[in-house]
């Protein structure tokens, strides 16, 4: 599914409007999609519910009348639009504006104190909003915020700019928003995607041809079910790919067990982990599926680099690599970390330490030949990229894009709504919740990546369907147990089951 600006939106519906359709007719399909995507959710919360629609005076509240209309009428509601500013103007609202008929009443924002109402829908803004809501219509959005109802956005919370997701002092905190015809960056990057609640899309019959320009993308399961080839039925344990990881410190041998068990639970067929001789009783209590090879290792407990011979030696057996995760940051590893991406013969998955190793040395990407994936959270972005965590979280998509044209790499920039990047597609993931912000999540992921790429799938695919099998993966646990108790293990325990969709 397209994720589109305000501008790309605004000039698909001109075409459609000069090749399909009348504005009046999309608004009428907009209001009416919104309408039945608010019955769908709420159900018969909705019959005879006390619903305010709380309008502006641009289109988006065309949108709000057409729903005040059908709410009364299909839902027996008792419904109030709030007008914001002024009455309408503009043709196509004030059409359906007059429409409303006399059972739905009209008051101005001005004449009242307070919204007492089960549903307010919010119509005042839209895809319009930028900068600073002003009055009065800063004041309209506190009185919805200070409602206990229900509130739906339509399109986009009011106050939130559907841009870039940047919001101003005050903006409406929406339970469910109706996104109409497609997503807006503004529902997947911070700030503003935390105002959205629940997001849904509705079509209203733009056709694809009205469609321009570049893009960002998000999936769904069937999406990515076709990243996936069938398993042969004469395939053998080498047909799914020989996976190497290099990860693990004394003091972090649980981010490598993490890591092998995300790769063993995503179908790799052969399984090789690389450690610190030290964390071997670990390793072998805990994955008698994976083959082991302890290392030397030095007075901190990490690889030391005595075993960079056992290591180039076993290089060429791999069909990706996982680098970094647990592997700690001492000079040893430094040279560890350098001697793999220059020596390796096949894709490199370099996680956590690996990623800020280069933090102090990020030419040496510019320099590898073999294909590799960065997966930074913020923080570790942010080292990588010199700048402020303030500034990646900003401008997600932008930052992640130049990182994967400076350095050839395809990126997985962590964090609510993922991205994942080789410098010109750009995929936002929309799995995933809160509980997943724990220790371990991104060694998790990481040996997804690496089970995918070794199973020859195309490294930007390998991320993409990697991040959102994990946050589907997330999604499922914090139902089955919850966002507070679910652990890293318990997502690791349901993904066997869980691919099973996407065989």
């Amino acid at each position: 599914m397209r994720i589109l600006t305000a501008q790309q939106t605004r000039e698909a519906e001109a075409v459609a409007f000069e090749k399909y359709s009348t504005e009046a007719q999309l608004m009428l399909a907009a209001g009416t999609q919104c309408f039945h995507a608010m019955q769908k959710k709420y159900g018969k919360a909705l019959e005879k519910a006390v619903v305010a629609v709380v309008c502006g005076n641009g289109k988006n509240a065309g949108d709000g009348f057409v729903m005040a209309r059908l709410l009364h009428e299909k839902c027996g509601c008792s419904v109030t639009v709030i007008l914001a500013d002024k009455a309408p103007t503009i043709a196509e609202p004030l059409q359906y504006f007059q429409a409303m008929g006399e059972e739905v009443l009209v008051k101005q924002l001005e004449s009242i104190d307070s919204i007492d109402a089960d549903f307010i829908v919010d119509c005042i803004f839209g895809i319009g909003f930028h900068g600073e809501a002003r009055p009065p219509f800063d004041r309209a959005f506190q009185l919805v915020n200070d409602s206990r109802a229900k509130v739906v956005a339509v399109d986009i919370p009011s106050g939130v700019n559907a841009d870039d997701g940047s919001v101003g002092h005050i903006c409406v905190q929406a339970d469910l928003t109706v996104a109409v015809s497609t997503l807006k960056y503004g529902h997947v990057l911070p700030p503003g995607n935390a105002f959205c609640g629940e997001v849904r899309v509705v079509d209203i019959g733009i056709p694809q041809d009205c469609y321009s320009g570049d893009y960002a993308f998000t999936s769904s399961s069937r999406d990515i079910r076709r990243l996936f080839r069938p398993r042969s039925k004469n395939a053998n344990k080498g047909t799914f790919g020989h996976q190497l990881n290099i990860c693990s410190s004394r003091n972090m041998t649980g981010a490598g067990i993490l890591c092998a068990r995300g790769a063993l639970r995503s179908g790799v067929g052969l399984l090789k982990c690389a450690f610190p001789k030290s964390c071997y009783p670990a390793y072998a209590a805990n994955l008698p599926e994976a083959l082991m090879l302890p290392l030397s290792e030095n007075e901190h407990k990490t690889l030391s680099i005595g075993c960079i011979n056992a290591l180039e030696q076993t290089l060429d057996w791999a069909d990706s690599i996982v680098l970094g995760c647990g592997l700690d940051i001492n000079e040893d590893t430094q040279v560890i970390v350098s001697t793999v991406l220059k020596d390796a013969k096949c894709p490199v998955i370099l996680d956590a330490d690996g990623i800020n190793i280069l933090s102090a040395g990020i030419d040496l990407l510019e320099h590898i030949s073999t294909p590799f994936v960065l997966t930074p959270h913020p923080g570790e972005m942010a080292r990588l990229a010199g700048i402020s965590i303030a500034e990646v979280q900003a401008d997600r998509i932008g930052t992640a894009k130049r990182m994967a044209q400076k350095t050839g790499a395809v990126v997985v920039l962590k964090g609510a709504n993922t991205v994942v990047t080789d410098g010109e597609r750009v995929y936002i993931n929309m799995t995933g919740n809160p509980g997943m912000a724990k220790a371990g999540m991104g060694d998790l992921l990481a040996g997804m990546i690496g089970a995918f790429a070794a199973q020859k799938m195309d490294l930007f695919a390998a991320a993409q369907a990697a991040v959102y099998i994990h946050g589907l993966c997330g999604d499922i646990t914090a139902r089955e147990l919850s966002q507070r108790g679910m652990t890293v293990s318990d997502m690791a325990q349901l993904l066997g089951a869980l691919m099973s969709e996407f065989e």
